[in-house]
């Protein structure tokens, strides 16, 4: 018997899914998650009902693609992401999605305004809330909620000082308390927090 798993990752969403990719690659952005962690946010968004999402680095939006497509009509997903040029692909691809809230800002900024206990899920994919900020970014789930952090695996296009802020983070990540965690050597590698 022929098993092939990732036959479950697949987006239902294949039309904005193509389109995202393609401006990406037109433009050179090259730094979208991974579809197999696109089907986990899509699973996790879907067990949030009328949920309240945070992703910290929308990029193109690959990976807001997959949290819309697990989110119900009464959920909401923020993106946040300090480059406008990427921003407006995600602008164009999710045109007319009330469900989402595309925001041109510094991450930095945005997490140090927001009420604490106020997401069901935070999905870390740049800087801040990934490699700094990390205990004020779970401060903001509500009790039960998901954090995600992609890329926690080396990568062979990473510059030595990438690779330098995975060790200190994932370092600080060990010692966290008032979570339950999984690492999942699996997609980029993934690390999971819900916060008790």
């Amino acid at each position: 018997m022929d098993i092939k798993l990732e036959n479950f990752n697949k987006s239902n969403a294949q039309e904005i899914i193509s389109f995202i990719k393609r401006k990406s690659k037109e433009i050179g952005f090259d730094r979208s998650s991974h579809p197999q962690t696109g089907a986990l946010l899509r699973l996790l968004s879907a067990s949030k009902p009328r949920g309240r999402f945070l992703e910290l680095g929308t990029g193109t939006g690959y990976g807001a693609a997959w949290l819309l497509e697990g989110m119900d009509d009464q959920s909401k997903l923020l993106s946040v992401d300090c480059d406008d040029k990427v921003l407006s692909i995600a602008r164009e691809a999710f045109i007319g999605d009330k469900r989402v809230e595309l925001i041109h800002e510094n991450g930095f900024v945005f997490l140090k305004k927001q009420e604490p206990k106020s997401f069901d899920i935070i999905f870390a994919d740049a800087f801040p809330g990934k490699y700094d900020l990390i205990n004020e970014s779970l401060n903001l789930l509500k009790p039960g909620g998901f954090y995600i952090i992609d890329d926690m695996l080396p990568q062979p296009f990473w510059t030595e000082e990438h690779t330098k802020n995975l060790e200190d983070v994932y370092e600080s990540l060990k010692d966290l308390s008032g979570v339950h965690s999984v690492g999942m050597s699996w997609s980029s590698g993934l690390v999971l927090f819900v916060v008790k």
